[in-house]
């Protein structure tokens, strides 16, 4: 179903008591994905959960307890990282170090301000990507740094890219996903590609999908990641931070 512009007030307007009702669920979206809408991805240890090996690294646990961190050793594996969003600084008992931190911003989207892809050369079109597309997600994935893509990362959602004939020049997609809220991930352009108009027209594409289900489009960055005033004007909003951690099982 394509929304027109001008439609995504109404349509997010007839499911905001049912969103405002879910919005606790996104204080702790990875594990409430994993135990809601994403529950068939799910490995589970305990109270403790993250998606599958070859979607991607992200976990969550109820708390920092010195039980959600043994449940989480069998999930990592030997040696293994996983990626968790927490409310305090990570806490970590014994054989767990950091591998990466940070300051993430949580922003959703109540009001969305789309825009489409602009006139440009022959040849470069926006359009859902498929299995086919993978190999070349991955490679701009692991150039860019998005967060985790792995083969199956795809099958969370639509995903859209910019393509010059077979090269994929930027993409986006869905993530982590509750009752009434829809994550937008992977936003990534090519360092040569940049500048173009890319990622607001493929974030529409990703927010116009999700608001046509009726849910609130939401997504996380880096705090300091410039690209924050982009998400401001296609109408997100901050709504709170979260302490990255990407933390690796030491035995």
């Amino acid at each position: 179903m394509h929304v027109p512009d001008g439609s995504t007030e109404a349509l997010v307007d007839s499911k905001s008591a049912n969103s405002i009702g879910n919005e606790a669920l996104i204080d702790n979206p990875i594990w409430n994905s994993l135990g809601t809408e994403h529950y068939a991805f799910a490995e589970t240890q305990g109270e403790a959960r993250r998606y599958q090996h070859a979607i991607g690294p992200l976990a969550g646990t109820p708390d920092q307890s010195l039980e959600s961190y043994d449940a989480l050793r069998p999930l990592a594996g030997p040696r293994g990282l996983l990626v968790l969003f927490l409310p305090d600084p990570p806490a970590l008992p014994p054989f767990w170090s950091i591998f990466r931190g940070g300051v993430l911003t949580q922003m959703v989207c109540r009001d969305p301000k789309l825009v489409d892809l602009p006139s440009l050369l022959p040849g470069i079109i926006l359009r859902r990507l498929g299995a086919a597309e993978v190999p070349a997600m991955i490679e701009l994935a692991t150039l860019t740094e998005p967060g985790p893509f792995r083969e199956r990362t795809i099958d969370l959602g639509n995903f859209y890219g910019v393509l010059q004939g077979e090269r994929l020049l930027a993409m986006a997609g869905q993530r982590t996903r509750v009752p009434g809220f829809v994550e937008v991930s992977a936003v990534c352009t090519h360092p040569e590609a940049r500048g173009q108009g890319h990622a607001s027209a493929l974030m529409s594409r990703v927010i116009r999908d999700i608001v046509s289900e009726g849910a609130v489009p939401f997504l996380h960055a880096y705090a300091d990641n410039p690209a924050v005033s982009l998400y401001r004007k296609l109408g997100f909003t901050q709504r709170r931070d979260f302490h990255l951690a990407v933390i690796k099982r030491e035995d």
